[in-house]
């Protein structure tokens, strides 16, 4: 909906110029229109740009209470807010907007911190009680839209993005700890790239007042024991309750005074969206997808075949390498973060056509796979959870792991992480994926400064991870699919898939998840794992649910990862040639991180190797080419 950006200041008063210079960074998100506020002794100002999509009238921003003592900038959706104010109307509360976000300070006024229990979206929210001197902050329960806060001295500044804390005047710079631990994909939801700059992680609160900051979680996956997990539906019972849930999630999605479309890859989730949206909507809803020019990772004929199912105009955005190196940097300063493979990019230009044909919100089908343990990593898991027998043998295996022979690609594996080599001991991988592992952990590690990895020389980052997962709470007693799906969700999920919401917003487009439901969550956390697996297809009850609503080709086919084709497949191609400038130049040298001396001789080695092994090794380009972008853009 836009981009937020509050500043609470003890002892000095807010800046306006910096108010406004953090606000203006803030354009893209909301370019419908811009409103500030600052308290009249200056301790605190608030500021917001709108992108209009229920209520399209103007209205003063922040949004305040009657008396103007409670005021709130916030961004994203809130779904039967309706009956929410009429609730809240029928209790003497006068609104001023037709706006959703306007609940806000009412159910603040009525429940305290509380109101965050009566919202349902995707959200985050920075709100200022002036009568007891607080401000109180929150982020939707699975982290859809973002949050970052940053304290400076005796001044705490919150904001939908970190180039809008930089713009107010938090230093930019790098987090060491944090790229140690991210290097090895061990995201984290508290930290970010950049030092002194924080998340406020999925389903928390937070307060600042004169007692100082503090957080509060205010709801979590929450799986089930493994020895409580007893359902008394039948099949056929949950089947139903399922797809009941997902047509009102999709449902309250629709609402909206402009028109809605969807974001359609060919697979069961967004077909099944699209397929649930078109049922119910009064009119077509319009699907827009990437093609890539290579059949391996091109989906674009199922997607017609969906769009075609459900009388959906079809918009196919045609995806190359010299159109994702095009927009490659502007995509990685947009999203913040690291890219891993040219699909950000391609996400970025799929943002901007969606935004060329005039809509402001679509429907995606991100969150499917962590509600039903879709992804490859996961069968495992799944099997051991469906079955006692796996779980005992893979208890056995424990005891084998601890006793037994540790092969060369172990050996590597532990010097990374003895905590990792451990469990890939455990659960038993095949040689080719521990060699394949063994591979990129040996090449980093290989690649890093000598003084950066001398100070973690000692650090298991895996292991660090974990604790931060606080698995005794959180892990211990559940089925394995379950522990394994809460790690996922907690890290790279939350911060690279649920990262492109800012690669979305970089064109005011709003991506609304309707798999993403805490309530639908809820109810999917307590289904027996063998419902999510069933002769051997994946997601077993989701596609019994979206059955009547998807084409037989989407019903019967396989999952396909959203990837662009590796980009070290071809030598000669623009996007090739812009990260193997990047990697051999200046800026990337700046980065604290990594030897460019090493890194210029492992290109020289790979562009002697075959095409697999370039292939395999296309992640690890694209990281550290993100960086030296980052290094370069934030001039950090």
């Amino acid at each position: 909906m836009c981009g937020i950006i509050a500043i609470l200041s003890a002892d000095k008063p807010v800046d306006q110029d910096d108010l406004l210079a953090a606000c203006r960074s803030l354009t893209r998100r909301g370019p419908d229109g811009a409103g500030h506020w600052i308290a009249d002794r200056g301790q605190m100002g608030m500021a917001q740009t709108r992108l209009r999509i229920i209520d399209l009238s103007s209205f003063e921003m922040p949004i305040a209470n009657e008396t103007g003592t409670v005021r709130v900038v916030i961004n994203g959706e809130l779904y039967g807010f309706e009956q929410i104010r009429s609730n809240l109307e029928h209790r003497g509360h006068r609104f001023r907007t037709q706006c959703d976000s306007e609940i806000v300070v009412h159910l603040y006024e009525e429940y305290g911190e509380n109101c965050v229990e009566y919202l349902r979206g995707e959200f985050a929210f920075v709100l200022w009680d002036d009568t007891r001197k607080k401000l109180f902050a929150a982020r939707d329960r699975f982290g859809i839209k973002p949050l970052f806060y940053a304290q400076i001295g005796n001044s705490l500044y919150l904001a939908s993005e970190a180039k809008a804390l930089f713009a107010a005047g938090v230093p930019a710079a790098w987090d060491s700890e944090t790229a140690f631990r991210n290097i090895f994909l061990c995201f984290d939801e508290n930290s970010t790239h950049f030092r002194n700059i924080r998340q406020v992680p999925p389903g928390t609160a937070l307060t600042a007042d004169a007692g100082g900051v503090r957080r509060r979680r205010y709801w979590n996956l929450n799986y089930p024991n493994r020895r409580e997990q007893k359902s008394s539906s039948s099949e056929q019972d949950s089947i139903a309750e399922l797809q009941r849930l997902l047509i009102e999630c999709v449902r309250i999605r629709l609402r909206a005074d402009v028109p809605v479309g969807c974001y359609l890859s060919g697979g069961l989730d967004s077909s099944s969206v699209l397929g649930i949206a078109s049922g119910i909507s009064a009119g077509p809803v319009s699907a827009f997808t990437v093609a890539f020019d290579h059949v391996d990772f091109d989906e674009s004929a199922k997607a017609r075949i969906a769009a075609v199912h459900n009388n959906a105009p079809f918009t196919q955005v045609q995806v190359n390498e010299t159109a994702c190196a095009e927009c490659f940097e502007d995509s990685v300063w947009a999203s913040e973060g690291v890219h891993y493979n040219a699909h950000g990019a391609a996400r970025y230009l799929l943002s901007r056509r969606v935004s060329e044909a005039g809509y402001k919100a679509v429907l995606a089908g991100e969150g499917a796979d962590e509600l039903f343990a879709g992804y490859d990593f996961a069968q495992g898991a799944l099997a051991a959870s469906s079955n006692h027998r796996n779980v005992v043998q893979l208890m056995v295996r424990v005891v084998k792991a601890a006793i037994g022979p540790h092969s060369p690609a172990t050996r590597t594996i532990s010097t990374a992480s003895p905590w990792l080599a451990r469990m890939c001991r455990v659960l038993a991988f095949p040689p080719p994926f521990m060699d394949a592992l063994a591979d990129k952990l040996g090449t980093v590690r290989g690649l890093l400064a000598t003084d950066f990895a001398n100070e973690y020389q000692r650090r298991d980052p895996y292991a660090e991870l974990v604790a931060l997962l606080e698995p005794r709470a959180n892990l211990r007693g559940r089925e394995p699919v379950h522990q394994l799906l809460y790690s996922w969700i907690r890290s790279l999920f939350l911060n690279y898939v649920l990262g492109a919401e800012r690669l979305d917003m970089a064109h005011a487009v709003e991506v609304r998840l309707p798999f993403l439901d805490h309530k639908l969550f809820e109810f999917a956390r307590g289904l027996p794992p063998a419902l999510l697996l069933r002769s051997g297809k994946r997601k077993f009850i989701l596609r019994e649910a979206a059955k009547d609503f998807i084409p037989e080709a989407i019903y019967t086919g396989e999952k396909q990862p959203f990837f662009a084709p590796p980009s070290t497949l071809r030598a000669s191609s623009r996007l090739h040639e812009l990260l193997q400038d990047y990697l051999r130049g200046e800026q990337f040298a700046r980065a604290p991180f990594f030897d460019a001396r090493a890194v210029r001789a492992w290109l020289d080695r790979m562009a002697t190797s075959d095409s697999s092994s370039r292939a395999s090794m296309d992640p690890l380009v694209f990281m550290l080419a993100s960086i030296g972008i980052l290094q370069s853009r934030y001039r950090l």
